[in-house]
């Protein structure tokens, strides 16, 4: 398992991170443990998590249930100081059932970054964890409601307070990640050292208004700003590379499409046929390959068996020819 620099920080975090998001609902805690004890024994330390995961698959989930699973877990066996532990805030819907009916927008529906939400929301997180603190903390939905120097405040209250040690930004545009990093330095706030967002091997086509998802500009500004580490979420955008239907059908797929997926797509299919595997593994291979900028790439595994096929991804050694050939597809 590789690691790589977390930001400018003295500390390296595995290239391949576990994303716990469907552990306690989805997952049930058996297939969770078992997933969790086999990261750890391929020399995995990186895992990943948020308050809300997860209110959405049904009514008898509210939010919660993902943290307490990893909480039981380390009570079970003690390995806390082994992992490098993120969970997010914000995004907690208090009331899931209309949220899962669709009645409210996301200003009605997350907590949001006011300054007692953050306060109240890590200290939930804290404890259904059963740690007295995280490794790193991020804002998960970007809310500009809420004034940014009342929210920077009180993050760096949260790591002075020793909760987090580190802190991270998700789902936000690079001209608001700007700004925030100049307010942390105008007040000597601490700055994020992780950025977390959907990346993929498709790229967002310019008609979309997506920018959870990172672009060439934002990209650019990571290559620039080498204390930002780039967390990739949904990296294989749920098997889409192997599935004609998903790449018609899925929701995610509407702010790729176009010739240039088209393209992409096709050259995924033939590359990972001539090689004999799956598209989903090449993609997450290739990511792993990336070095400007480097990224970690944030798998969300709904089964051990699903686990098993997407750590082979560490197994699979792409040439400079085959970089070449995907990295030149597109129209």
């Amino acid at each position: 398992m590789h690691t790589i620099p977390l930001g400018q920080t003295e500390v390296s975090v595995s290239q391949l991170a576990l994303g716990c998001m469907l552990m306690g609902t989805l997952t049930n805690e058996a297939d969770s443990f078992a997933m969790l004890d086999r990261y750890l024994a391929a020399g995995g330390t990186f895992l990943d998590t948020a308050d809300c995961y997860a209110w959405w698959p049904g009514p008898e989930y509210t939010g919660g249930e993902s943290e307490s699973v990893l909480g039981r877990w380390f009570a079970r066996t003690g390995r806390r100081d082994e992992v490098f532990l993120a969970t997010k805030g914000s995004a907690w819907v208090a009331d899931p059932e209309a949220a899962r009916a669709g009645r409210l927008s996301d200003d009605e529906k997350y907590a949001g970054t006011a300054g007692d939400t953050l306060r109240h929301a890590l200290d939930g997180s804290l404890r259904r964890l059963g740690v007295d603190h995280v490794d790193l903390y991020y804002v998960h939905v970007d809310d500009p409601r809420t004034p940014l120097e009342e929210t920077l405040e009180a993050l760096a209250g949260l790591v002075a307070a020793g909760k987090t040690r580190y802190l991270g930004w998700s789902n936000v545009p690079t001209w608001r990640l700007e700004r925030i990093r100049q307010l942390c330095d105008r007040f000597g706030w601490p700055a994020p050292v992780a950025l977390q967002q959907e990346h993929t091997y498709l790229r967002r086509h310019p008609g979309s208004g997506n920018l959870s998802i990172v672009d060439d500009q934002q990209l650019a500004y990571l290559r620039s700003h080498k204390d930002l580490t780039l967390v990739a979420y949904s990296p294989i955008l749920k098997g889409v590379y192997d599935d004609v239907h998903k790449q018609r059908d899925l929701a995610q797929m509407r702010s790729y499409h176009g010739a240039d997926t088209d393209a992409r797509l096709a050259t995924v299919a033939k590359v990972a046929t001539e090689l004999g595997i799956s598209g989903s593994l090449l993609v997450l291979a290739w990511m792993l390959h990336q070095r400007s900028p480097r990224r970690v790439a944030l798998i969300g595994p709904r089964t051990p068996a699903q686990y098993d096929e997407l750590v082979a991804a560490l197994d699979v050694a792409l040439d400079d020819a085959v970089l070449d050939v995907l990295d030149a597809a597109g129209a």
